[in-house]
C-alpha cells in the first residue's frame, strides 16, 4: 500500500474514532442532564408543597383577622347605635317638655286675653264715664268763668307758652354759659399752648423797592442818553423807576414782587459794574433772573425742612418759594404759610393727631396764591387743582379746598388748619386791612342787629369786635334778649367774613322818672 492510501486510512479512522467519543460523550451528557432534571423536578415539587402550605396558613390568618375586625366593627355599631338611641330618647324628652310647656303658657295667654278682653270692656265703660263727667266739668267750668272751651284753651295756651318761653330761656342760658365756659377753657388752652410755642414776627409788604446809590450822579447813568438806559430798564423788568429828588436812592414801583426783586438785583450789579448800556443791561437782566428762579428753589426747599416736611413734589418746592414774593393784604405769603403749618402740627399735638400731615396741609393750604396772578380761578380751586395734580392726599386736598369754609371739612385736620389759618390773620399787625373793608364791616354789623324787631339803635364798638344793642323794654322782654343775642350770633357768623370773635353784647334798660316839684 502506498502512502496515500494510508494516509486515507487513517483519516478514516480518526474520524470514526471522533465519531464514537462524541456519541459516548453525548450519551454521558444526556444521563447527567435527565440526573440534573429529576433532582430539579424534585426540588421544585417541594418548594410547591412548602407554598401551599404557607398560603393556606395565611389564608387561616386572614380568616382569623377578617373575623376578628366584623367583631370588632360590630360591637362599635352596637355602642353606636345605643348611643344614638339614647340621644334620640332624650330629644324626644325634651320636645315633649316643650311641648307641655307650650300648652301651659298657650293656656295662660288665653286667659291673659280673656282678662284683658274684660279689662277692655271696663275701661270702654270707664271712658263713656270719664268723656261724660269731663263734658260736665267743661260746661259747669264755662257758666262759672263765663269763657267758652276755645277761650279756656287760648289763655291756657297763652300762659303755658310764656312760662316755656322764660324757662327755655333760662335753661339756654345757663347750658350755653356753662358749654362756653368749658369750650372756651379748652380751647382757649389748646390755642394758647400753640400760640406759644410758635411766636414769629410780621413785617408788612410794600409794592416798591429802595436802591440805594453811591452818589446822584449815578442817577444819570441810569437815566442814560435820552433815557434809553431807564427804558431798557423798564421794559425789560416791567418794573417802573421812580428817579426823584429823593438823595442816594431809586425808588422801584411794580405790583409783581418777582420782577422788582429782579430789578433791583440787576440794578445793584449794574451800579457795582459802573458800566451802564442797553447790552449790559439785558445781561445783567438775564443774571438776575437765574438768580432768582434760584433762590425760589431754594426758599421752598428752606421751608420744608424748617417745617420738616418732606417729600413733596418739586413743583410743588418751587410754587411754595415763588410765595416768598406774593402777599395777601400784607402779610407775606410764604411766611404765613410757614406759621400756619407750624400752629397747625401744634394743635394737632395737643389733640393728639397726625402732626406730620397737619404740618403738610398747612404748609400748603395757600399754595394756589403762587399762580392765582398766572392762571383764572380762586387760589383755592387752584391749590386744590395743583395738590390733586401732584398726587396729594385726601386730607390735605380737603384742607386746601375746606380753610376758607368753601366746602365742608370732612377731617379734623382740615378743622386743625382753618383755625390755624385764622390764628395767622388775626395776629396784631399781621394784615393790613382798607378803610373800605373795616368801615362796611361795621356798617354790616350795625345793619344785621338793627333788622330784628324791638331792636332800638345798636353800636359797633372796639373796632368791631364787638356789637352793643339797645332794645325796647316794652317790646323785649329779659328772657327775649337772651334768645335775640343768640340769633343775632349766628346772623353774624352766617353773613359776615371777620378775623377773631364778635361779641354780642344786648341791653334792656328801664327807667321811671319823676320830678319833685
Amino acid at each position: 500500500m502506498n502512502t496515500t492510501t494510508w494516509i486515507i486510512v487513517l483519516i478514516v479512522v480518526a474520524i470514526v474514532v471522533a465519531l464514537i467519543s462524541a456519541f459516548i460523550a453525548t450519551q454521558v451528557r444526556k444521563n447527567v442532564v435527565e440526573k440534573k432534571i429529576g433532582s430539579a423536578e424534585g426540588k421544585a415539587r417541594e418548594i410547591i408543597d412548602e407554598a401551599i402550605k404557607s398560603a393556606e396558613a395565611k389564608k387561616k390568618e386572614a380568616l382569623l383577622e377578617a373575623k376578628e375586625e366584623n367583631l370588632k366593627a360590630k360591637n362599635e355599631l352596637d355602642k353606636e347605635i345605643k348611643e344614638r338611641r339614647a340621644e334620640v330618647q332624650r330629644y324626644e324628652k325634651r320636645v315633649l317638655n316643650k311641648e307641655e310647656a307650650i300648652e301651659r303658657k298657650s293656656e295662660s295667654l288665653e286667659k291673659k286675653e280673656n282678662g284683658l278682653k274684660n279689662k277692655e270692656e271696663k275701661l270702654a265703660e270707664a271712658q263713656t264715664k270719664v268723656d261724660e263727667l269731663s263734658e260736665k266739668r267743661v260746661q259747669e267750668l264755662e257758666r262759672i268763668s263765663g269763657l267758652t272751651s276755645e277761650q279756656a284753651k287760648e289763655y291756657l295756651l297763652k300762659t303755658v307758652e310764656e312760662e316755656v318761653k322764660i324757662e327755655t330761656a333760662k335753661l339756654v342760658k345757663e347750658l350755653e354759659s356753662q358749654a362756653k365756659e368749658e369750650a372756651d377753657k379748652k380751647a382757649k388752652e389748646i390755642v394758647v399752648n400753640a400760640i406759644q410755642k410758635c411766636a414769629t414776627d410780621h413785617v408788612s409788604e410794600t409794592t416798591i423797592s429802595v436802591v440805594s446809590l453811591p452818589n446822584d450822579e449815578m442817577k444819570g447813568r441810569i437815566i442814560g442818553r435820552e433815557g434809553r438806559n431807564i427804558r431798557t430798564l423798564e421794559s425789560l423788568t416791567g418794573v417802573d423807576l421812580i428817579i426823584d429828588d429823593t438823595p442816594e436812592a431809586v425808588v422801584l414801583s411794580g405790583f409783581d414782587p418777582i420782577r422788582r426783586e429782579i430789578a433791583r438785583i440787576a440794578l445793584e450789579k449794574l451800579i457795582v459794574d459802573g458800566r451802564i448800556q442797553p447790552t449790559r443791561i439785558e445781561e445783567m437782566v438775564n443774571k438776575a433772573r437765574k438768580e432768582v428762579e434760584t433762590m425760589i428753589r431754594e426758599e421752598g426747599e428752606a421751608a420744608t425742612l424748617e417745617v420738616g416736611v418732606h417729600g413733596i413734589h418739586p413743583e410743588l418746592v418751587k410754587l411754595l418759594g415763588k410765595m416768598k414774593f406774593r402777599t395777601s393784604y400784607g402779610q407775606n405769603a410764604l411766611k404765613h404759610s410757614i406759621e400756619v403749618a407750624h400752629l397747625s402740627g401744634l394743635l394737632a399735638a395737643e389733640m393728639g393727631l397726625d402732626v406730620r400731615i397737619a404740618k403738610r396741609a398747612g404748609l400748603l393750604h395757600d399754595i394756589g396764591k403762587a399762580v392765582d396772578h398766572e392762571m383764572e380761578g380762586t387760589h383755592i380751586q387752584l391749590g386744590v387743582d395743583l395738590c390733586r395734580k401732584y398726587k396729594e392726599s385726601a386730607v390735605v386736598i380737603n384742607a386746601v379746598e375746606a380753610h376758607h369754609g368753601d366746602v365742608e371739612p370732612e377731617n379734623l385736620i382740615a378743622c386743625i388748619v382753618q383755625a390755624a389759618d385764622a390764628i395767622s390773620a388775626a395776629r396784631p399787625g399781621a394784615r393790613r386791612e382798607t378803610l373800605e373793608t373795616y368801615t362796611n364791616r361795621l356798617k354790616q354789623l350795625e345793619d344785621i342787629t338793627n333788622s330784628f324787631e324791638g331792636v332800638d339803635k345798636s353800636f359797633a364798638i372796639q373796632a368791631g369786635r364787638e356789637i352793643r344793642v339797645m332794645v325796647i323794654p316794652e317790646k323785649v322782654t329779659d328772657a327775649d334778649m337772651v334768645l335775640m343775642a343768640r340769633d343775632i350770633s349766628k346772623q353774624i357768623e352766617a353773613e359776615l367774613e371777620y378775623p377773631g370773635q364778635i361779641k354780642v353784647n344786648v341791653v334792656r334798660e328801664s327807667r321811671a322818672i319823676d320830678y319833685a316839684k
